[in-house]
């Protein structure tokens, strides 16, 4: 019983870490791709908030279930498919850092020119553009991530 409960926490928790990044990822797009201000302000100020409200979360909770199953069910730290799965989740969130702090330095910009009515600057875009390139690191190791997670390879 304690490993299905457990189980249970680590798929609802990977699917709100993946689901809240493909949402805020497809958001904050479309947003920068209109270069309208007053959408690209309304979409950082949520991107942010979707961060710290269900992303940092499952960010923890998501290592700490994947080790107690991993002890519950038997499995080594050895295993290839848990060191490569612990491996690619490193690389998520060695991108996802940097995007936390970029993200909030794009609100501020997006804040600034939405207040002051001008358009964005070329720092913003700057950002926009490292936010697109990280987020092209995360996105296919969370997927490869899920994927260990389901087929468990040997």
């Amino acid at each position: 019983m304690p490993y299905l409960i457990l189980k249970y926490i680590h798929v609802i928790s990977s699917t709100i870490l993946f689901g809240t990044g493909v949402g805020s990822a497809f958001y904050m797009l479309r947003a920068n791709l209109s270069k309208d201000v007053p959408s690209i302000y309304f979409a950082s100020r949520n991107v942010v908030l979707a961060d710290w409200l269900f992303t940092t979360p499952a960010v923890v909770i998501q290592p700490l279930t994947g080790f107690l199953m991993m002890r519950e069910a038997g499995y080594s730290m050895t295993d290839a498919w848990i060191l490569w799965s612990i491996f690619l989740y490193a690389v998520a969130g060695a991108a996802w850092l940097p995007v936390v702090w970029i993200q909030m330095r794009m609100r501020a910009f997006a804040r600034a020119a939405y207040e002051s009515k001008k358009p964005l600057t070329r720092a913003y875009w700057r950002l926009a553009l490292a936010w697109v390139a990280l987020g092209c690191a995360a996105f296919p190791a969370l997927v490869v991530v899920f994927l260990l997670m389901v087929f468990k390879p040997c």
